[in-house]
């Protein structure tokens, strides 16, 4: 008999008891190895940034560096006049290098590394460089010495995610977080955005393109330097001060973390760093993404092991980050990436397709993360839906809380490309929007940010199109907006409400940001006026966009004040011919009428119970036409029969008692 809970949690994982074993194995054995020099734990070995790079000592300072494949490695910089041959490193042990002077190289430094091996000779950024800086003139980067007089006061001592509340996320990308045509900084993110984020309603932010990353267009997800935050945004404290302010507000700050890959820069990266892909990388095509032109690591290598863990308790540590969402972990599960195929079978999760040492890596992430912050949030982004992703280990699981919702966006895409409203499948919006891994925890939310960018469009996009340019005046009713504005307010409080157990938002979406996402680029103009976002479209009064958010807001109070996503959906009822959903959550039940003209009535059981309107997506408010006042219930005896608006959504909740 298997020890683990997760054949009983899913039973049709029983004929895989065997590979279930097999990943706790691996993930034992490989614990085992990695704390062979004496730790205790994961993470007083995920020490690497304590060791590598640059440290005040109390002669002056030292810093090392691991380049195997090196047979010579200087340190030069504008503190030495760029001289490549006056601060040798010495070798140690392991690939290890090393040297130590008095004094201190002085804080602001630029500085490179230059590694000499048998066949070559080249310029790099230190690995574990925590600044990278680039020359406005030749775009090249440099490491940067940072190393402040003073270090960074932290106020938020003792803060921990209200646990009590659904985890609604705001996720933000910081550089065009601002309505100014260039880019945004932490500074403006944490005066303009993060106030916005506490009125909306949001209790977290997931931040993107933290991470140092040379190619602004890359969203953040081709990272050259791992332990540096990007410094075309601002400088480190004020990152630190905007994660201590949200903090401050009862946000928690989730980081869009990028371990299932790297950018291939060389000079300014990982990659080849000392001259060879095995470093950190698998060798041949197999070290090569297909679709991303970017490094793929080798988790079942010690060193790379240490790196990513260390980077890992790093951001925790040093940055108070509140967890990570794992970027691309369908790439990092199968040899193949997930490229095409449909994970229709179990067999498909367990073969000789699966990386089961990345699996080993995620199993050992998240254990390390549990030992250094035991609240943080961990999120992964899997299309696969591999079981047990989002199990506890101690169950034979992989650990994660929750996984990324990816098919519900894919799921209302198709929806709106393929079909009108009229002849949506209400029995198949229930099952897309409800199926997950039993005990697994699910992220929805009803658009990515990809939706965003240009080659598609958001949801009000999809639905409004040019009309949005032209008819979005509150005085100035149109047949197409009106249809856009009801369906967009139906598909977020659905979705919303059905389709997880937390629930993220990308910044303007909440209020139907009329364009999308494009950065600068040669093809544009360098121009950064797609790069940003015009929150002044919903704060000027005179728009629709205001409602939408109005909308948003009061969505995100009813399910936060209700813990509303702590409960199953329980449906009621389905009308396929009147387009008619409904179901219950604890004390509430939602009624939808998706159908494009036709007002319903549904008739429920509600033995000794009273009702009240909590929210209704036609109030004035959010710019429908039905006044708080009116009369949509009537009840008798323990029958309640509730009129429900055509393009129209209506949430009632039961007195208590």
């Amino acid at each position: 008999m298997s020890p683990y809970k997760i054949l009983d949690i899913d039973p049709w994982l029983r004929p895989f008891r065997g590979d279930i074993e097999l990943r706790m194995q691996n993930f034992e054995r490989t614990r085992k190895r990695l704390l062979a020099d004496g730790q205790d734990s994961l993470s007083a070995y995920a020490n690497g940034h304590m060791y590598f790079g640059f440290h005040k000592t109390e002669e002056g300072w030292a810093y090392r560096e691991w380049a195997p494949n090196a047979r010579a490695v200087c340190l030069f910089g504008d503190f030495n006049g760029w001289n490549r041959e006056s601060c040798p490193l010495r070798p140690l042990e392991n690939g290890v290098w090393e040297m130590e002077a008095p004094g201190e190289i002085p804080h602001g430094s630029k500085v490179r590394v230059q590694i000499r091996t048998d066949h070559e000779s080249f310029e790099r950024i230190p690995l574990y460089c925590r600044r990278a800086v680039q020359d406005p003139d030749t775009f090249a980067f440099d490491g940067q010495i940072w190393q402040p007089p003073e270090r960074f006061g932290w106020t938020d001592g003792g803060f921990a995610r209200n646990e009590d509340e659904p985890l609604l996320i705001y996720e933000t990308h910081v550089g065009m977080a601002g309505e100014k045509e260039a880019v945004s900084t932490y500074a403006e993110c944490a005066d303009f955005l993060l106030p916005r984020v506490k009125e909306l309603g949001y209790n977290a932010m997931q931040l993107m393109a933290v991470m140092e990353h040379p190619y602004y267009g890359s969203f953040g997800y081709q990272v050259s330097n791992f332990f540096a935050a990007s410094s075309r945004f601002g400088t480190p404290e004020e990152l630190k001060s905007l994660i201590d302010r949200a903090h401050g507000m009862g946000i928690a700050v989730l980081l869009d973390l990028v371990h299932s890959h790297a950018a291939r820069n060389e000079m300014e990266g990982i990659a080849r760093f000392d001259g060879t892909a095995w470093q950190f990388f698998h060798e041949g095509a197999k070290g090569e993404h297909p679709q991303w032109d970017s490094k793929l690591f080798y988790y079942g290598k010690p060193e790379v092991l240490h790196f990513l863990l260390s980077n890992l308790k790093f951001w925790l540590e040093e940055y108070h980050f509140d967890g990570f969402r794992f970027d691309g972990i369908t790439s990092m599960l199968y040899q193949d990436h997930g490229l095409g195929g449909i994970f229709d079978s179990y067999n498909k999760y367990f073969s000789m397709n699966t990386d089961t040492e990345a699996v080993t890596y995620l199993q050992l992430a998240s254990a390390l993360c549990r030992e250094v912050k035991p609240g943080c949030v961990l999120v992964a982004e899997d299309m696969s839906g591999m079981p047990g992703m989002c199990v506890p280990l101690e169950y034979g699981g992989i650990g994660f809380d929750y996984r990324l919702g990816m098919g519900i966006p894919d799921f209302w895409v198709r929806r709106l490309k393929s079909a009108k409203d009229e002849h949506w499948d209400i029995g198949t919006m229930w099952h897309e929007l409800t199926q997950r891994r039993p005990q697994e925890k699910v992220v929805g939310y009803c658009e990515s940010h990809d939706q965003a960018l240009v080659g598609d469009k958001t949801i009000m996009f999809w639905l409004a199109d040019q009309n949005m340019y032209w008819h979005m005046k509150k005085d100035a009713p149109n047949p197409a907006v009106d249809r856009a504005m009801a369906l967009h307010k139906m598909i977020r409080l659905v979705t919303c409400t059905c389709a997880g157990e937390a629930y993220l938002n990308f910044m303007g979406n909440e209020f139907g940001h009329p364009e999308w996402i494009d950065f600068p680029r040669a093809g544009n103009g360098n121009s950064y006026h797609y790069a940003r976002r015009q929150w002044s479209l919903a704060d000027n009064g005179l728009l629709k966009y205001q409602c939408l958010q109005d909308f948003d807001k009061a969505m995100i109070r009813l399910v936060k004040e209700n813990g509303l996503l702590k409960f199953p959906a329980e449906q009621l009822w389905v009308d396929e011919g009147a387009k008619l959903l409904v179901y219950r959550k604890g004390r509430f039940v939602f009624f939808f009428n998706f159908h494009p003209v036709r007002d319903c009535t549904s008739v429920i059981q509600a033995p000794g119970e009273e009702w009240h309107m909590a929210l209704h997506t036609s109030w004035p408010e959010f710019g429908g036409y039905r006044p708080k006042d009116g009369i949509f219930l009537t009840q008798e005896g323990e029958r309640c029969s509730v009129e429900v608006d055509r393009r129209s959504a209506i949430v009632f909740e039961a007195a208590k008692p």
